[in-house]
């Protein structure tokens, strides 16, 4: 069952898709909250890989020699998750900004 969600959490959550698809870069406040959001996904798929490193590690630890075949499934979805898990930033994602005429 998952933990209810406080007010002040709630309060911080991004409330804008992680992407600046159709963000006015004249507007501040939605400018800021893509740039967090865009910020907010790559951490998230940062820990997860971590975890992930992680319960392999114990994995590892308890298998001992069959390791390769008991803990296969943790070093694939780590693999997968290693891929972008790499925080870069928003200005990666925010490209160029065509000035407006």
């Amino acid at each position: 069952m998952p933990t209810p969600e406080s007010a002040a959490f709630l309060a911080k959550k991004p409330t804008v898709p992680p992407t600046f698809d159709g963000v006015d870069y004249d507007d501040n406040k939605a400018l800021k909250a893509a740039q967090d959001s865009i910020l907010r996904e790559q951490w998230v798929r940062s820990m997860m890989a971590r975890l992930v490193r992680e319960e392999m590690g114990k994995c590892y630890y308890r298998e001992g020699v069959n390791h390769l075949e008991k803990c296969g499934h943790l070093r694939e979805r780590y693999f997968e998750l290693l891929k972008e898990s790499k925080v870069r930033g928003y200005l990666f994602e925010q490209g160029n900004i065509i000035p407006k005429s």
